[in-house]
């Protein structure tokens, strides 16, 4: 799945904020973020409570790695990885060659945004602009990067299974998640998961708004043009952080 950039923000209250918010109001922290040439308009779906508690966290470390606009993709991550119940939440050890489960709970998250950062990074440095190539690589590994790019640029569930089938000498193992028995029976190949994509869209979702409602997501979030950034905050009295002002503006628009 393609996705398109829709808004992009450089920057969440100064004076970029007027480049506004049409369709995502999703939005980066930071005015240097370089990972923005992918879709924003990403929201998450069906996060378990085990998984929204670490949403915070969650949100301060992809602000510090330059990827606020990613926070639903990496609680989904989250969901995929750990269900929210493990120390290493994101399973993110092994991203620094550790073994697994090394790494307590924070570490864990600052560690898989910064990983993610460095993929969105690398797919933007090879000409990619297909954000799944970036979620599929946090499973498989960097290497998937540069085998996309020389494959057309895009992510397909043929070439995540191409990749496996190299890297496990065509060995195959038993799957049994409904999403591999739909697909094939129940199996994939013995390295990764080359269902990853398809596991991790079970919860995101593109929003989609007609004129009217992304006219008044817009024109409620121009209100707080020039507020500068809390942490935490979620309100006009308290000001906003970026998941605090989508929810807000998303709120008086009438999405709940």
């Amino acid at each position: 799945m393609k996705l398109k950039h829709i808004a992009l923000i450089g920057s969440l209250f100064p004076i970029l904020f007027s480049l506004v918010l049409f369709f995502g109001v999703l939005i980066s922290a930071d005015s240097d973020d370089e990972n923005s040439n992918f879709s924003s308009g990403i929201t998450g779906m069906n996060l378990s409570a085990e998984v929204l508690k670490h949403q915070p966290m969650v949100e301060k470390y992809a602000r510090e790695s330059g990827i606020s606009e990613y926070v639903n993709v990496l609680l989904a991550i989250i969901q995929v990885e750990s269900g929210g119940t493990a120390e290493d939440v994101m399973q993110s050890s092994e991203s620094l060659g550790l073994p697994p489960n090394s790494l307590d709970t924070e570490s864990s998250i600052k560690q898989g945004c910064k990983y993610f950062a460095s993929l969105l990074s690398s797919c933007k440095n090879q000409g990619i602009d297909d954000l799944n190539v970036a979620i599929q690589s946090y499973n498989y590994g960097g290497g998937y990067v540069g085998y996309v790019a020389g494959k057309g640029k895009k992510h397909t569930f043929n070439l995540a299974e191409s990749f496996a089938r190299e890297k496990s000498g065509g060995k195959k193992v038993t799957y049994t998640n409904p999403i591999a028995v739909a697909k094939n029976g129940g199996w994939r190949y013995g390295y990764g998961n080359m269902f990853y994509v398809e596991l991790l869209n079970q919860y995101l979702t593109v929003a989609h708004f007609d004129n009217a409602t992304a006219q008044a997501i817009m024109n409620e979030a121009l209100k707080y043009q020039g507020w500068k950034y809390v942490y935490g905050g979620s309100n006009p009295n308290t000001s906003f952080d970026c998941s605090g002002l989508v929810q807000w503006c998303y709120g008086k628009a009438g999405i709940s």
